[in-house]
């Protein structure tokens, strides 16, 4: 069998159209996130990301391992204005975004009893109220230039109802409903909107917090692939979404899960 392909990867799939595409990730300096930045650049494209903690490294290091540095705008994806400004000054670096990717989010344990009005409101301007504000912040430039992609991230989890985390899950229903009503509201402007949903990703945050060996057998054994699943493993389907190679996938959500989630 052969290796998984990754963002650095000399086999990895290019997307000739997304040269110079104006793109906006949020969370893009760390986890899926970090590998989605340089999956983009590594096809030529013009890269702005958000993120509230220091990126400034990565973006040296992505400079130095692609030759194409991407823009670094701390922010705090809660704070609507300065997301919103944030993407102004995206447009301004690398023209109008016409690729979106939605991709910050947290998914912090929680119990249903001790969730207070304080923390329901956190918990929602990351996992869904950021989405809809970058969303309606892309989109007059979108529909200007004639089309553009918004990729939204959902998860699996709340198609497994899984447990433990229910503002979390009930925020990716959300985001599917969003995506779909986007997708049908916007086609007409040739805007594409579509949802991605990992499975269980292997992010160092999901290491440093909850990976251990007994939860990794229990899940695999849930797969139809047998292997974990890597950030790379994310990169190909995101880019798919914002490439023309999708240009008639709308309102869809892919599902890439090693097979936990069999749809259709």
């Amino acid at each position: 069998m052969p290796p998984p392909t990754s963002a650095s990867d000399p086999a990895a799939p290019i997307f000739p159209d997304l040269r110079d595409r104006s793109v906006f990730i949020t969370g893009g300096g760390s986890g899926i996130g970090a590998a989605l930045t340089e999956g983009f650049l590594r096809q030529g494209a013009r890269v702005a990301f958000v993120q509230r903690s220091d990126a400034s490294g990565f973006v040296d290091d992505m400079d130095a391992a692609t030759g194409n540095r991407p823009l670094f705008i701390p922010c705090d994806i809660t704070d609507t204005t300065a997301l919103q400004d944030a993407v102004a000054q995206a447009a301004a670096a690398h023209g109008p975004v016409l690729v979106l990717v939605n991709n910050a989010a947290n998914d912090d344990r929680h119990k249903t009893e001790e969730v207070t009005p304080e923390y329901y409101e956190r918990v929602m301007a990351i996992n869904f109220r950021a989405y809809f504000f970058a969303a309606q912040a892309v989109i007059p430039a979108m529909r200007a230039a004639g089309g553009g992609s918004i990729v939204n991230f959902t998860s699996v989890s709340y198609l497994m109802g899984m447990a433990g985390f229910p503002l979390y899950t009930s925020a990716n229903s959300a985001i599917n409903g969003f995506t779909r009503s986007l997708a049908r509201e916007f086609g007409p402007n040739r805007i594409r909107v579509n949802a991605l949903a990992p499975g269980w990703v292997m992010t160092d945050r999901q290491v440093e917090k909850w990976v251990t060996p007994e939860g990794v057998e229990a899940f695999l054994k849930r797969q139809c692939l047998k292997e974990t699943l890597a950030p790379a493993d994310i990169v190909g389907g995101v880019l798919f979404l914002a490439s023309d190679a999708s240009r008639m996938m709308t309102g869809q959500a892919l599902v890439i899960d090693g097979g936990v989630a069999v749809t259709g």
